[in-house]
This record gives structure tokens, C-alpha cells and sequence, in this order.
């Protein structure tokens, strides 16, 4: 599939655009190519008319229109609007997210509020500028309600601290996360384990001289109780003597495969005052689970979630995902059934989202051409189901290459929003990331500026480059002493 570029500089957009609908197809960008071949997507400007010819499996539609405003930013929005409604004409579908192809969409919302706009004019801007459909404007706008007085209560000099554990018990067909299974890399945990601890109280002794207090601690991966509970007590003590918790709202472990968990982890991991963790099923049906490489039980899955309600937890989330490989529609609402009764105080729901990484596609034309697809259908059922079981949205984002061009929401009991995801996703504050794969977000006090620090990406080369890693640190201090709050 040929993307061509003639005579404008909107490539991204209309790139963005393309990967809606051929999003598991290979997109070649090409410039300045006048009589294409095979299948393409023409975008063009010529003497101020723009054109669009998409000619896709047989079937052609094209549309032209004068160019209406001199702005450059209206223009590029008008060309992705007329190809936007190509592609829907040929498919015979809209998109349920419209024209949107950002991450984060409830900052839309956000900053429309802070300019003083109404719901309704909101609601306007949503369903009939970007045409996104009802249910997805309802999602929406819970969303943001839900994120709005935790993003209004943080203060400039809030930070969170990440802690990559990128170590699992095997690699799931569909994780394209910096992570090694203890097979291939298990011989490098405990060094691993020696330069993590390392760095937090580098990262303690930057934060304090940047004037930075902590709210939340979030150990991800990988899998963090893939490390023993001697280890990850040595971590977190670590945590405890360098850092001042007093003002944290939310400590997060991730127990994310049930094989990994044990309840001397979980002791563990409540007693080093962890108040949240995340034990992942991702579904309930354990021939799926063979089919995507996820070595453990549903039995296991249960045995685990009976044991951190056992000792405790204040927060229990569990993760499914819709669209697995082999999961069926039948399949995926046992699996939300199932876990909506076993009442965890979150439940995040992720679409599946093909990445290169991942190795596994789809047949692009069928996925072009048929109606609602399984994926939809899965996601469309447990917004009301969610709902039925007494939750509620409160943080979302989206990715490209997600299946049907969704979305990942994250639903909460109330009272039990997960802080540090709202953080993150909305940008609200710095989070100082450690470990391999790990990337440091700043953000400025009083502007939406962002800077990034990146770690390295695999575990060996974390070991190697470990001093590079702490001289890089430096630059928080030189960000906030520019940024000062």
C-alpha cells in the first residue's frame, strides 16, 4: 500500500489517517509520484485544490475541494477530513474514534474545559468536528471527569518514580516491551538488581537537590515478582531509606504473572508498604493462554488474586486484553464475567495492538472490508458490563497499530483510581524512570514543555553503560534549574 505525498508537507497526518484502516498492512511513503500503481492513496495540492484518490482492492473514490483558509493547520485538517471520508466510503464504515489518531484524548477535553468551553460545545467539537461516535464521546467525557481533580490537585514539584524489572517467567507472542525471559537472562538479575539499587539513590539524592517530592512509586516491567521476595525487599528498602514517603498516595507492584507470585512476595511486597499491585490474567480461558505463550493457569490466576485479598491489599487490579489470538467473543465475556465478579478494585481493559515486535498481522483487506469486527464487538460489550458491576472509566489511552483503531481504559471501584496512570498518561508531572528500558519524563512546572532522559534499552547493556546512565541523571537538575517552579 503506497502513501503519496504530492506537493504538501501534511505526511504525517495523512499517514495517521491510512494506518486507521490498513493498519496491520506495510504503508510505503512516496513523494512527487503522478500515476501510481496498484494500491495507493493519493494526497495532493495543486493550484490551491486539494486532491484525494484512494484506489484500494478493486474500488476507487475520489474527492476535490478548493482549499478554504490560508492557515496551514486548517488546511491539513481539511485534507484529512476528505480522506478520511474516502477511506469510510470505501469501507463502508466510520471509525468509532473519528479523525483522532492522538494518544491521549481526554487532553483535549481538558484544555477545552480550561478555555472556558461548555459540555455541550464540547460535545459538539467531538461528534460532529472529529466525528467520534456517541459511545466513544460518553467514554471520553467520563474519563476526564474522573482524571479532573486528580490532575488539579498535583503541584509543580510532584514527581512519581518508575522501577523497570524487565525479567518474565517466558515472552508472550504479543509483548513487544523491553523484557527477557529468566531462560535467556536470568543470570543477570542479581547484578541487575545491585545497579538498580544503585541508581534509586542516585535518583534520590538528584530529586532532593531538584527540590522534587515523591507521590507515587511504580514498580513495572517485565514482571517484578520474577525477582525472589529477598530481592525485591532489598529494592524496596532501598526505596524506604533514600527516599521520604511521607507524601506518596500510591505505591504500585505489579505481580503481573500469576506463576511469579508467591504469598512470601506478597508479604513481602504489602509490608515494605506497597498498598497496590496488579495480578494479570489477561483472560480466564486457559487455551488462549497456551495460544499467546502465557505459561500459567487460570487456577493460578485465582489462587494468586485469593492470596493478595488475603493479606490485604488495598488495591487489587487485573488486566484482560480483547482480541487475543484464538479468543472467541463467547470466550472474552467469560473472561470480563469472571473477573467483574471476582470484584478487584481496578480492572484495565487493553485491545490487543500488533506492533512489529509482536510478529502477528492480520489480512488487511478482510479487515478493510468486513463490518464491526470481533474486536469491536468484545470492547463495545464491556463498556456496559463495566458499568453493570459498579465501575467506571478513569484513565485511557490509545496506540497505533491497536486492533479496530481502539483503545485501552482503565476502570475503577470508586475511590481507587490508579494515580501514577493518570500521571503518566495525561502528562501531569515528572516521572524519574529507572532501570533498563526505563525513559525519565520531565515536565515543566508551568508550561506543557516535556524533556526526556533515556536509559538504555536492554538489560546487558544497562550493566555496561551503567555510569553513562548515572552522569545522564544530571540533567533533571539543569531541566529544573531552566524550568524553576
Amino acid at each position: 500500500m503506497q502513501i503519496i505525498i504530492n506537493r504538501h508537507n501534511f505526511r504525517y497526518e495523512m499517514e495517521n489517517i491510512a494506518r486507521m484502516f490498513f493498519h496491520s498492512s506495510t504503508l510505503e511513503i512516496k513523494f512527487d509520484i503522478y500515476e501510481p500503481i496498484g494500491d495507493y492513496v493519493l494526497t495532493e495540492i495543486r493550484n490551491n485544490e486539494i486532491i484525494i484518490k484512494v484506489s484500494v482492492f478493486g474500488k476507487t473514490e475520489q474527492k476535490t475541494a478548493q482549499i478554504i483558509s490560508q492557515n496551514e493547520n486548517d488546511t491539513e485538517w481539511q485534507m484529512a477530513e476528505m480522506l478520511y471520508d474516502c477511506l469510510c466510503a470505501l469501507s463502508g464504515k466510520e471509525q468509532k474514534w473519528g479523525l483522532l489518531t492522538g494518544v491521549r484524548p481526554t487532553r483535549l477535553v481538558h484544555r477545552m474545559i480550561d478555555d472556558g468551553k461548555t459540555i455541550a460545545e464540547i460535545r459538539d467539537k467531538f461528534i460532529n468536528g472529529y466525528k467520534v461516535s456517541e459511545e466513544k464521546f460518553r467514554l471520553l467525557w467520563q474519563t476526564a471527569m474522573a482524571e479532573r481533580p486528580i490532575i488539579s490537585a498535583s503541584k509543580p514539584q510532584d514527581f512519581s518514580l518508575y522501577l523497570s524489572i524487565p525479567f518474565c517467567p517466558s515472552r508472550c507472542n504479543y509483548c513487544s516491551f523491553v523484557s527477557g525471559s529468566v531462560e535467556k537472562m536470568g543470570n543477570l538479575i542479581p547484578e541487575y538488581v545491585e545497579c538498580l539499587a544503585k541508581e534509586i539513590e542516585d535518583a534520590a539524592e538528584v530529586s532532593k537537590k531538584a527540590g522534587l517530592r515523591l507521590k507515587t512509586v511504580y514498580f513495572g516491567g517485565g514482571t517484578p515478582t520474577t525477582l525472589s521476595a529477598e530481592q525485591l525487599k532489598f529494592l524496596m528498602d532501598k526505596i524506604e531509606s533514600c527516599f521520604d514517603l511521607s507524601c506518596i498516595n500510591e505505591y504500585t507492584v505489579e505481580a503481573g504473572r500469576p506463576d511469579t507470585v508467591t504469598e512470601e512476595k506478597l508479604r513481602t511486597i504489602k509490608e515494605m508498604g506497597a498498598d497496590r499491585i496488579s495480578i494479570n490474567p489477561q483472560t480466564f480461558n486457559d487455551d488462549v493462554l497456551n495460544a499467546i505463550g502465557r505459561r500459567h493457569t487460570t487456577e493460578q490466576t485465582l489462587k494468586a488474586y485469593e492470596t493478595a485479598r488475603k493479606i490485604g491489599f488495598k488495591t487489587i487490579n487485573m488486566d484482560l486484553i480483547a482480541g487475543l489470538t484464538s479468543d472467541s467473543y463467547e470466550s472474552f465475556c467469560s473472561s470480563l464475567d469472571t473477573a467483574i465478579n471476582l470484584n478487584p478494585e481496578n480492572i484495565t481493559l487493553h485491545t490487543l495492538t500488533v506492533k512489529r515486535a509482536a510478529n502477528l498481522a492480520e489480512d488487511s483487506q478482510n479487515t478493510f472490508l468486513t463490518g464491526e469486527t470481533p474486536a469491536e464487538k468484545m470492547v463495545g460489550t464491556s463498556f456496559e458490563k463495566f458499568f453493570s458491576g459498579g465501575y467506571s472509566p478513569y484513565y485511557m489511552y490509545r496506540q497505533k497499530g491497536t486492533l479496530s483503531n481502539l483503545e485501552n481504559v482503565g476502570y475503577c471501584k470508586a475511590g481507587h483510581e490508579g494515580y501514577y496512570n493518570i500521571y503518566i498518561m495525561d502528562e501531569v508531572q515528572s516521572i524519574i524512570a529507572l532501570g533498563a528500558g526505563a525513559v525519565t519524563k520531565l515536565k515543566a512546572p508551568h508550561s506543557e514543555q516535556i524533556s526526556r532522559i533515556f536509559n538504555y534499552k536492554y538489560p546487558l547493556e544497562y550493566l555496561r553503560g551503567f555510569e553513562n546512565i548515572i552522569n545522564r541523571k544530571r540533567e533533571v537538575l539543569k531541566f529544573f534549574e531552566k524550568y524553576p517552579f
